[in-house]
């Protein structure tokens, strides 16, 4: 395939097509810019081979004019001699010469044109590479962001998970018995020869203030008659 061929090719490809048919679209944009940027390196390698052609061209062009100047003075000078002869073999080189010069001029003239298909090319192919490596920016933007929402998918599954689920009320209902077994440590504990005096003495003091409200009771109508007799 001739590298114009491949450039049209290329700039005329549907990129979204076939980015729409392709199992890995990241793969596929890789290699496209990779492709797109070997043949900007080629096509840009035969403009420059192009060019210096034109220059050489160009140069053996004006030696074939200068040479061509140079036969048509030998032929005047021959006529001005009365040498028709040699003025008829001067006149066929500088005929030569001309031929030379413009043949070579033809090619400069193809030279030009293919340089300025190259230069058109070459504008093309940039700005298509520059519109992939856009694309292939915003699709692996797209892929980490996906990446990313799925493993957080993936993390809320697995909490959402029936198994995950029972092992947390088990840790619950191991929490709620260790509480319930702390609440039960002094439950039903005698308590101590110390505190039981404490309660005994508590008594004594409540039934010696009990008695003395008895008494007082009792004992005010009894000096309520005494006083009137």
């Amino acid at each position: 395939m001739g590298i114009f061929t491949r450039v049209r090719d290329i700039i005329s490809s549907n990129v979204n097509a076939m980015l729409d048919r392709a199992e890995d679209p990241e793969k596929l944009l890789k290699l496209m810019v990779q492709e797109m940027e070997d043949t900007l390196i080629e096509i840009k390698a035969q403009c420059a081979g192009a060019m210096a052609q034109t220059k050489t061209f160009t140069r053996q062009a004006a030696a074939m004019r200068e040479r061509a100047e140079q036969w048509a003075a030998k032929a005047r000078l021959a006529v001005e001699k009365e040498r028709d002869d040699l003025a008829r073999e001067a006149l066929l080189e500088k005929r030569r010469y001309e031929e030379q010069g413009g043949s070579l001029e033809e090619q400069m003239a193809e030279c030009d044109g293919l340089i300025g298909q190259y230069q058109g090319d070459i504008t093309q192919l940039e700005e298509k590479i520059s519109a992939l490596r856009e694309k292939q920016k915003i699709l692996t933007q797209r892929h980490v962001r996906a990446t990313s929402k799925r493993q957080a998918q993936e993390k809320i599954r697995r909490a959402d998970n029936a198994d995950v689920l029972a092992r947390f009320e088990s840790f619950e209902r191991r929490i709620d018995r260790m509480e319930a077994e702390a609440d039960l440590v002094n439950y039903g504990r005698k308590p101590s020869l110390e505190q039981q005096f404490e309660e005994i003495e508590g008594d004594e003091e409540l039934e010696k203030e009990l008695e003395e409200l008895r008494s007082r009771v009792k004992g005010g109508p009894e000096r309520s008659g005494s006083e009137k007799s």
